[in-house]
């Protein structure tokens, strides 16, 4: 019996088709959406910021800013990608064109009222403040149409500036029908894409742990100034709580579990892997955070509380970024470095800690709110000047 043959197959060379020259006009639109899409990166951040900012300073609503700061680290830990810690910038970037187009589209209406009030004070219900009132509700009955077209037309900020093509997208999205359901299904997409409920639990926890474990020295520290052994005994214990508390607040937040706050013992395996990084992730948000204590000096008014908590998160910001990438280091890392490299860097982070406590503890005696102040460890815990605002 004659064996089967395979059937022989010809070997067939794939062909990679070129793609097309994008030709000039190509060339252009290229460049000219990846500049539009920086800008809108660049326009978010810058909203996002603010945004932080302002939560910041509004008491209960601080957890949110906090919780934020933790799953930006965490996220960027668990990924190693520095890219994935700025969550939400395109989200943060359409409620700031929506903010600050209608904030525009305001200042119209507010130049008007200022003449209608001082034609008012000069000649109460003569005939130019009549004419000043008229053209007042005139412009703003035309600007409120102009606004909300400009929301349905997408919020954008050309929607706002160019307004004349505004009626028209609207009655095509109309036209196509099912306008009130996507805009309805849009906000509540909108809104859940937030994830407040989470962010705020997340800062919650974060804070209850930070404080269990900075609580009890920063108290013996506070008692110092009438028992100067309970002091030294806070400050020695501080800096060793210091050393392992922004580290554990990250783990917590990695894997969302509030038992990670206690487990020491893989942190310190962490740190036998990437000894290096996340000293220098120690020392800058250390570093970052001493400049801080000036803002604490004298409290500030309730409706500006938003401009030092900016400060804030504009240097807390990147320790948390940074924090995050040397955790995902030791994470990704297998076998210890180098005893020389892990000594060194112990001996480093505990100078840092030595020279940061020190300040720490003469703050309290230039700081607004004294003693209580030794309780608002920005670095770790919430990222504002006081926590009464």
């Amino acid at each position: 019996m004659e064996p089967i043959q395979a059937e022989e197959v010809p070997f067939v060379i794939p062909v990679i088709e070129k793609p097309e020259p994008l030709g000039f006009f190509g060339l252009i639109a290229v460049v000219f959406n990846g500049i539009m899409s920086a800008w809108e990166w660049c326009f978010g951040f810058t909203s996002l910021l603010i945004f932080l900012s302002v939560l910041a300073a509004i008491p209960l609503f601080q957890f949110l800013t906090l919780g934020y700061l933790l799953e930006a680290s965490a996220r960027i830990a668990r990924t190693g990608r520095i890219r994935d810690g700025f969550i939400g910038v395109r989200i943060a970037a359409r409620a700031g064109g929506f903010i600050v187009g209608t904030w525009l589209m305001l200042l119209p209406l507010r130049l008007v009222s200022s003449f209608w009030l001082s034609a008012q004070i000069i000649e109460a219900d003569g005939s130019i403040a009549r004419g000043w009132d008229i053209g007042l509700t005139v412009l703003t009955v035309l600007m409120m149409i102009h606004i909300a077209l400009a929301w349905a037309a997408g919020g954008k900020l050309r929607h706002f500036l160019f307004p004349f093509a505004n009626p028209i997208l609207v009655a095509l999205k109309i036209a196509r029908g099912g306008f009130w359901a996507k805009s309805r299904d849009a906000v509540w997409e909108f809104a859940a894409s937030l994830r407040l409920p989470y962010y705020f639990w997340l800062g919650v926890r974060g804070f209850i742990g930070g404080l269990l474990w900075i609580g009890w020295p920063v108290t013996l520290l506070a008692f110092g100034r009438k028992v100067p052994v309970l002091g030294f005994l806070g400050a020695l214990l501080l800096m060793m709580v210091m050393l392992y508390v922004p580290f554990l607040q990250l783990r917590f937040a990695v894997e969302n579990r509030f038992m990670a706050f206690f487990e020491l013992g893989a942190v310190r395996q962490l740190f036998r892997r990437a000894p290096i990084a996340l000293a220098f992730a120690f020392f800058i948000t250390l570093l970052f955070a001493i400049p801080l204590y000036l803002l604490k000096i004298e409290m500030i008014p309730r409706e500006a509380a938003w401009l030092p908590s900016l400060v804030f998160i504009l240097f807390m910001f990147p320790a948390r970024i940074l924090t995050g990438w040397a955790y995902g280091r030791g994470m990704r890392r297998e076998t210890p470095r180098n005893f020389v490299f892990r000594w060194t860097s112990r001996f480093f982070m505990l100078l840092v800690t030595f020279i940061y406590v020190v300040i720490v503890y003469f703050s309290q005696f230039a700081a607004w709110e004294g003693i209580f102040s030794l309780y608002e460890q920005h670095a770790f815990m919430l990222p504002v000047p006081f926590l009464a605002m």
